[in-house]
């Protein structure tokens, strides 16, 4: 099933969802893919300094990780396509728009953006608006 592609269509169907749960972004120095698998993380990413962790924030505080912010998880229910154009510029700019921060993960059928906890019902406001 192929996803969306066009982006007045995406933006009409975005359908904005706010996710149960406290996330945090964690990097663990001299770690590598699949170390703190039992963590369940949400995301990784391989990074030159150490391997980046998305997790929840009660895992994290369990492993005794550091993290700096606490953020909620806005999906974006529309089944966008990976070639999609600038649904990521859209999103994020009209966030930025309001000084909220968006960290986007793209995933096969969806799109997530990790906005500051404090911020995210305005954010989920914001994204209901377009």
């Amino acid at each position: 099933m192929a996803g969306e592609e066009d982006l007045d269509n995406l933006l009409a169907l975005l359908n904005p969802s706010l996710l149960a749960g406290d996330f945090v972004f964690c990097t663990v120095e001299n770690a590598q893919y699949g170390d703190f698998a039992d963590l369940q993380p949400i995301a990784s990413y391989q990074e030159e300094e150490g391997l980046s962790l998305l997790l929840a924030k009660g895992a994290a505080e369990s492993a005794g990780l550091a993290y700096e912010s606490v953020f909620s998880c806005i999906s974006l229910m529309v089944h966008s396509s990976l070639d999609a154009v600038g649904l990521t510029a859209a999103v994020s700019g009209r966030l930025a728009a309001h000084g909220i921060s968006a960290n986007m993960i793209a995933a096969y059928y969806h799109d997530h953006i990790y906005v500051p906890q404090n911020k995210a019902q305005l954010a989920l406001q914001v994204l209901a608006e377009l």
